[in-house]
């Protein structure tokens, strides 16, 4: 039977919307990081890769939560459209493929930091963002809507509660920094509003300071 959820119950899925657009615009900066790492620059391809870690496992947080909680509850209630949520299943398996190329041209890069090392890396993450970008890109178009409609608000929380869980203290004011970087007042205070309120503290002061160290280092500014 198909579930529709009362009007008072669904999901902010524009959440999600904000958190793709901070995957977009970082994997895409990447590339032109590595590229712009002078050979033999041992201490900025340590910054480049740790950020670029950091964010694939933002991604894969991110992802997680979607298997554990977004494509069951979407397989039992919006039945016309398990063919997509397979699809969505299936794109996942294809950008882990993608990060488990990434990997170890990763380690090479990072501990010589050589320009053809470089060039072979920044061509795997451009091939890893083309893959995930379609991805997101399905996702805001057809996903979201039927989570939307078939996924209560207190569900949708639990994957932003397993990222929160799974992730580790000293990342947390750098990943809510990256997400909430674009985003606007009213999408930075609906996003706020659902952190219990400790958290909220911590990355409106010290998380805050963490945050804009951390994007000096990277990004010169």
């Amino acid at each position: 039977m198909t579930a529709i959820v009362p009007p008072d119950q669904r999901p902010d899925i524009q959440e999600m919307v904000v958190i793709h657009r901070a995957f977009r615009r970082e994997f895409t900066a990447v590339p032109a990081y590595i590229r712009a790492t002078p050979r033999g620059d041992l201490a900025r391809s340590a910054v480049v890769a740790q950020h670029l870690r950091l964010c694939m496992a933002g991604l894969e947080m991110h992802h997680t939560g979607e298997d554990i909680v977004l494509w069951p509850l979407l397989l039992e209630r919006a039945a016309p459209s398990t063919g997509l949520v397979e699809t969505m299943q299936e794109q996942h398996h294809g950008v882990d493929a993608h990060i488990a190329a990434v990997e170890p041209a990763l380690v090479a890069w990072e501990g010589r930091a050589q320009v053809e090392d470089g060039e072979r890396l920044a061509a795997l993450v451009e091939a890893f963002s083309a893959a995930l970008f379609e991805h997101l890109d399905l996702e805001e178009r057809e996903i979201l809507p039927l989570a939307y409609r078939h996924v209560t608000d207190a569900e949708w929380r639990q994957m932003g509660q397993h990222g929160t869980e799974t992730m580790k203290t000293r990342e947390l004011p750098i990943m809510f920094g990256l997400v909430l970087e674009d985003a606007d007042a009213e999408e930075r205070t609906r996003m706020l509003a659902t952190l219990p309120v400790p958290v909220r503290v911590v990355l409106r002061t010290v998380g805050a300071w963490q945050f804009r160290r951390y994007v000096r280092r990277l990004r010169g500014r």
